[in-house]
């Protein structure tokens, strides 16, 4: 029953995404580029309604502490670097958003559901981050840049690694200064 909804869902954001369009690109980059799009947002949602259908909390927790991580630091990285993208359409191409927020969702699966559902996972997001270089709106190391950190983000947060290696992270100001404390054991 919880596989056709998800199927269902998925064939609807299709649906929904599918008359986008990219500027300056041929028949066969916008195809490309639009179905990375659609997997980008598919993916995260998939995950989320199987994760809130199984009510396995814990996961809605780590889910949500890794989202909020690699959108900030693939969004502050994005404003603070300023790089130009292939197409020259702007300054945002690095890191990658989608490919960020890509291997964030298939590492998070991969940890805490296994190999069996992270596998195909780690394949779309590969796909997605080929899809943006594909179409031009990134280079690749754009790209790597975005998996590092989403699947980083993941790994951080993601049990089984935080309490085995008893990491803390935590902010620290001083009153001019912002900053972030991590330590962790090996």
């Amino acid at each position: 029953m919880m596989n056709r909804k998800v199927i269902l869902l998925v064939c609807l954001l299709s649906v929904v995404l599918s008359p986008l369009r990219a500027e300056g690109l041929s028949k066969g980059r916008r195809a490309v580029k639009t179905s990375g799009d659609v997997l980008m947002v598919a993916m995260p949602v998939a995950t989320a309604a199987t994760v809130l259908a199984i009510k396995d909390w814990t996961g809605v927790k780590e889910a949500l502490f890794t989202g909020a991580t690699t959108l900030g630091v693939t969004y502050l990285l994005k404003y603070t670097v300023c790089k130009e993208r292939p197409d020259r359409s702007d300054r945002l191409s690095f890191p990658s958003a989608h490919t960020s927020i890509s291997f964030a969702n298939a590492a998070f699966i991969q940890r805490r559901y296994g190999w069996k559902w992270g596998a195909p996972a780690y394949a779309i997001a590969a796909y997605v981050g080929w899809s943006r270089t594909y179409a031009r709106r990134h280079d690749w190391w754009d790209v790597a840049a975005g998996a590092i950190i989403g699947a980083g983000s993941a790994y951080i947060y993601t049990r089984p690694f935080a309490r085995k290696h008893q990491l803390v992270i935590s902010p620290l100001t001083d009153g001019t200064s912002l900053g972030v404390y991590a330590s962790m054991t090996f």
